[in-house]
């Protein structure tokens, strides 16, 4: 994909600028409607005009849903939603081939579309799935475009899986395997309110009036703007030392190499990729530009480092015995001066 680079200073302000003011429309809309949760709207928005896909981790209840609907709608982008259970087929996902008669009584097979051909597909409950369905996601999500029967449907851009599970240790859940976790962007944790917030929860929906969110643009409008701010992400400048602190990030969280800590020897199985360190570097360079700069810095990195990569460290058995997260070892690295 090649980039239209920005070279005049006074555009490449005026594209900071929208896209600051874009971004702060939409979390401001979806913050009409959801409450509290201000780092995981932070965090999937981000991810969204990186061009990534979201996982949201929490238990019943908490939101989840209604956050992606949410976003959704402010985004005015067409969405589907796609109930993830045990007998929940691929097909069911991706489409199939139906027999079909025209008006001369000629049959044929055409091609119908599944749910996953949305601009923002939430797969909700994804991991109360089999792994064959959970497959189904794949393609899509790495390739935008889905093969039934050995054709090749393109899906519509911009495209975005947003998938809400439940935490492994409630019954009836498969854990999402490793290929397809390393495909989210960020993996968000969704804590329960405090008080004060379940008190504003309870004000805005058991009323005479509950709150919804509206578009911020049209939906031709804000696909461009998305196309645009995607671009615009991808030219924030990043110093070689900057590089350099990344990749020894990487190498600290990976067993066996000259950085790794002790904690990562002990307790870490298979350290992030290649994928991991890109999704770091695109998020930390939307928090550049979120924080009106256009190069990158250290505090960029620290600040998104948790939630691009704490879905990707593989412990080992030690690891839950001794009740150590990942989150336990990437703050270490992280907290290194």
């Amino acid at each position: 994909m090649q980039v239209e680079q920005i070279k005049d200073s006074e555009d490449l302000e005026r594209a900071i600028n929208e896209f600051s003011d874009t971004f702060a429309r939409v979390e401001g809309e979806v913050g009409r409607v959801i409450v509290g949760m201000k780092d995981v709207v932070r965090r999937t928005l981000s991810s969204i005009f990186a061009g990534g896909h979201v996982l949201l981790e929490g238990v019943p209840g908490l939101g989840k849903t209604l956050l992606v609907k949410s976003i959704s709608r402010t985004l005015g982008l067409s969405f589907r939603r796609i109930q993830f259970t045990p007998d929940l087929m691929p097909s069911d996902v991706t489409g199939t081939q139906v027999l079909t008669e025209d008006e001369s009584g000629k049959r044929s097979f055409t091609f119908k579309q599944g749910p996953i051909f949305a601009n923002i597909v939430l797969a909700d409950e994804i991991n109360r799935a089999t792994p064959k369905t959970q497959a189904a996601l794949l393609e899509a999500m790495e390739e935008r475009q889905i093969t039934v029967l050995g054709e090749t449907h393109p899906l519509t851009a911009p495209f975005f899986v947003l998938a809400t599970q439940n935490p492994v240790e409630l019954e009836g859940t498969y854990p999402l395997p490793e290929a397809q976790l390393d495909r989210f962007m960020v993996k968000v944790l969704v804590q329960p309110p405090t008080s004060a917030e379940l008190k504003e929860v309870l004000s805005r929906t058991t009323g005479v009036s509950i709150p919804e969110a509206q578009p911020v643009l049209g939906a031709a409008e804000m696909t461009k703007r998305i196309a645009e701010m995607k671009q615009l992400v991808r030219q924030v400048v990043v110093a070689d030392p900057m590089q350099e602190v990344l990749v020894r990030m990487m190498a600290a969280l990976t067993p066996g190499t000259d950085f790794a800590t002790e904690l990562t020897d002990r307790y870490v199985r298979f350290g992030p990729g290649p994928r991991g360190a890109q999704a770091v570097m695109m998020l930390a360079k939307v928090s550049a530009i979120l924080d009106s700069r256009i190069n990158l810095a250290f505090e960029d990195i620290k600040s998104v480092i948790l939630p691009a990569i704490r879905h990707r460290l593989i412990l080992n058995f030690q690891a839950e015995a001794d009740n150590v997260t990942a989150d336990d070892i990437i703050e270490q690295v992280r907290s290194a001066k």
